[in-house]
């Protein structure tokens, strides 16, 4: 699929087959995530990959919001890690992960699977649950399988604003 289409498909999958996610399949994705930049090339990612029933319980006590899928990743930024602005000290990690967990996403879609980013889920459960060390910042999950038939978009998918209600040129209008 051509990349214009791929973005205007994709959507948040919320329901999901009784199929396990192939490894080969697993690993595209993961690759997809590994090629993403990051600032000065940092790559202050780190993903949890969850597939078996008791890491799959242990998303359950976090977020609602699993969607029973087969497979979760946990998408981390280590602070350690990430770049830090010369003047206000400001980390790169949650942007770092974010560029990641898109890529993964697209390639997500791009394979015929799909996904939902979830960032409404309680880090401290799952850092408890998975005994992440203190350095490392859960800022979003993806749970991923294969689409069930009955899979489709929300109402609100197709909701888009103009272009010209959200992209300036040159000045920023006084009446905004």
């Amino acid at each position: 699929m051509n990349f214009s289409a791929l973005i205007k498909e994709r959507y948040s999958v919320r329901k999901f087959a009784d199929k396990k996610v192939e490894k080969e399949v697993l690993q595209k994705i993961l690759e997809a995530g590994r090629l993403a930049p990051t600032a000065a090339n940092l790559q202050p990612q780190r993903i949890l990959v969850i597939q078996g029933e008791t890491g799959l319980q242990k998303i359950k006590e976090a977020t609602t919001y699993h969607f029973d899928a087969p497979l979760t990743l946990i998408i981390c930024y280590d602070e350690a890690a990430c770049w830090k602005h010369p003047q206000s000290l400001k980390k790169s990690g949650e942007v770092d992960a974010s560029i990641v967990t898109t890529h993964m996403m697209l390639e997500i879609a791009n394979l015929g699977l799909g996904t939902t980013w979830v960032g409404h889920f309680d880090p401290e459960i799952l850092k408890k649950a998975f005994h992440l060390p203190s350095t490392l910042i859960p800022i979003a999950l993806l749970p991923i399988g294969y689409p069930a038939e009955s899979s489709q978009p929300t109402p609100k998918h197709f909701r888009r604003l103009d272009l010209d209600y959200t992209v300036f040129y040159e000045e920023f209008p006084e009446d905004y």
